[in-house]
């Protein structure tokens, strides 16, 4: 089957991807939307006229973005507390169009655990996604045409999911290879909510925004932003050629969120507005969506994994 192209390049913007789409009428969510590439994935929806929801740790954080768009509301949402996932969902009512699943946690230096046990980097960026989208399933089914949106990043091509070690319990822990498996978990939800979920007419897609100056990187050490080419010797951030901006990284969320172009298109990886290509992974591999991250019998045994975390 051929891959999915879009007219738009590695630099479109979010506002450009969605020029003389109209939203209104439409509720979205998006979680992390207070900073950063959230914020801009916010700004493009609700300039295209659609309700959104800032789901964030502190709502406070959104104002600006109330005050630049009177139809966007902020809830608290901490991805780390299955109690916090809980009163968000039973808050919500009514048909939900898209759920952008966009925060996350990267590379934290030492091994954190949220209440139930499981690795903070998994927890957050896997588990509490797929507790939020479980809990909106029905909103998400009563639209007429639902997406579900999960940003991923490049690194889903240097690790697969490790079932026999998933928590870091046995073996060393390692930030990188945290942020990497839980970054292929999440290409693995997309992957189940459309095997399992399709009957309600729910299309599910991952992406990754390619490279950007946000506070996720906050974790990172000096020598690694450096090993980026993002940082200077004085420890000053500089931007690399590769970069993008956060406008020009959200355009590729914001398309699988919204666009007519992507209609019908689900199970699918995309970076840079374009549908990729499954290869290998591994330490050398730079572009597509590793097989790892997109296995059927992965999917669904990761989804099994979770299940019980939830209930």
């Amino acid at each position: 089957m051929a891959l999915t192209t879009t007219p738009f390049g590695t630099r479109a913007t979010a506002a450009e991807v969605l020029d003389g789409v109209d939203l209104t009428g439409h509720r979205m969510i998006v979680t992390g939307g207070a900073s950063g590439l959230g914020a801009e994935t916010v700004r493009a929806l609700a300039g295209a006229g659609a309700q959104v929801t800032v789901a964030t740790r502190n709502p406070a954080d959104a104002e600006p973005l109330i005050k630049e768009f009177p139809g966007t509301r902020a809830v608290a949402l901490d991805l780390a507390d299955p109690a916090s996932i809980r009163a968000f969902c039973d808050d919500w009512s009514g048909p939900l169009d898209a759920l952008v699943a966009n925060a996350g946690v990267m590379m934290l230096p030492t091994r954190q655990v949220n209440t139930q046990g499981w690795e903070m980097q998994l927890a957050v960026n896997y588990l509490g996604h797929f507790a939020l989208a479980n809990g909106l399933r029905t909103a998400l089914a009563a639209a007429e045409r639902p997406r579900v949106v999960v940003v991923s990043s490049g690194a889903q091509l240097r690790a697969g999911f490790d079932f026999e070690d998933p928590q870091f319990e046995r073996r060393p822990y390692n930030p990188f290879a945290a942020y990497a498996q839980s970054k292929t978990a999440d290409v693995l939800l997309a992957v189940g909510i459309s095997r399992r979920w399709a009957e309600h007419g729910i299309a599910a897609n991952a992406c990754a925004p390619g490279f950007i100056h946000t506070k996720l990187q906050r974790h990172l050490d000096e020598a690694t932003m450096q090993a980026f080419g993002a940082m200077d010797a004085q420890g000053n951030l500089v931007t690399p050629d590769y970069y993008k901006t956060p406008v020009q990284g959200a355009a590729t969320t914001v398309l699988l969120a919204a666009s007519p172009l992507v209609e019908g298109v689900s199970g699918s990886y995309f970076e840079d507005n374009q549908e990729s290509e499954v290869v290998d992974g591994g330490p050398e591999v730079m572009a597509g969506v590793a097989k790892w991250s997109v296995d059927p019998v992965a999917s669904d045994r990761l989804w099994e994994y979770a299940l019980p975390a939830v209930r």
